[in-house]
């Protein structure tokens, strides 16, 4: 078994903090300059992540015919927000990261080249017959779901078995990502308990697993951005996990009064 690759805090206030946060879909407006992060997890999730996509990278990357644009225009944005951030360094075709590693900027292969450069996965969405579709991802970090089980479809079908994701809330997340705009970004987090500490967690829909009880908090950032050219939406997942102690006293005690329910343990 692999070392557990642990942040040393929460980034931000979980979603059991707050009522507005702790309903479906908890949706909060994102500053453009706090898109992508690093945090003290960077060199241990890039490893990894380095490693999936060399090993397995038909299970954590996906591109449908149709989407190239739309994964080129998000390499261009990504790289254009982390020019300017500590670390990070690009000199003709080649980008320096934080950690030290040295990455080939392959505009052939857009969403393999950001699996290797942030720690956010990422997954594009592409308005067809009325419903927003997943036509590109780079997954390396799934939480108990599939890419391949994923790709090519909707929303509501994307979200099954998510508890709480009833037809009220799909039409609510639907109208949400038609009302995205390129300069008004977006970000959720959820929180959910895990026994097993592994990064990839790849389920099928039909395997069900016992969210309830788990001795690691693993924690999404989700942001949704709106790419301007192509006009497909983005859906970013930065993943923290932490072990219990690292919550603050604020933190342990709130989750003591709201365990996780509702959007806390949503995917």
């Amino acid at each position: 078994m692999r070392e557990p690759i642990l942040q040393s805090c929460l980034p931000d206030d979980p979603p059991w903090m707050s009522p507005a946060t702790r309903r479906l879909p908890g949706i909060q407006p994102l500053d453009p300059d706090d898109w992508l992060r690093v945090d003290d997890a960077y060199a241990g999730q890039m490893a990894e992540r380095r490693r999936l996509l060399q090993e397995r990278h038909d299970q954590v990357h996906a591109l449908l015919p149709g989407a190239e644009a739309a994964a080129e225009e998000l390499l261009s944005a990504v790289l254009a927000h982390i020019a300017t951030k500590p670390g990070f360094a690009l000199n003709d075709g080649w980008i320096s990261c934080p950690d030290g590693h040295v990455a080939e900027l392959d505009p052939g292969d857009p969403m393999t080249t950001l699996g290797r450069i942030v720690q956010e996965d990422f997954c594009l969405l592409q308005k067809e017959d009325e419903v927003h579709k997943l036509t590109a991802a780079v997954l390396c970090f799934p939480a108990s779901w599939s890419l391949s089980e994923k790709i090519g479809r909707g929303l509501p079908a994307i979200h099954v078995p998510v508890d709480d994701y009833d037809d009220d809330v799909a039409q609510r997340v639907q109208r949400l990502f038609d009302a995205i705009r390129p300069e008004r970004p977006l970000w959720r987090s959820n929180a959910l308990l895990y026994d097993d500490p592994a990064l990839y967690q790849p389920r099928s829909a039909d395997y069900s697993r016992d969210a309830a009880y788990g001795n690691y908090i693993r924690s999404e950032r989700q942001c949704l951005i709106r790419l301007p050219q192509s006009g497909a939406v983005v859906f970013s997942i930065h993943t923290t996990l932490i072990l219990p102690e690292a919550l603050t006293q604020a933190q342990a005690e709130m989750l003591a009064l709201h365990p996780f329910q509702g959007n806390a343990a949503a995917r």
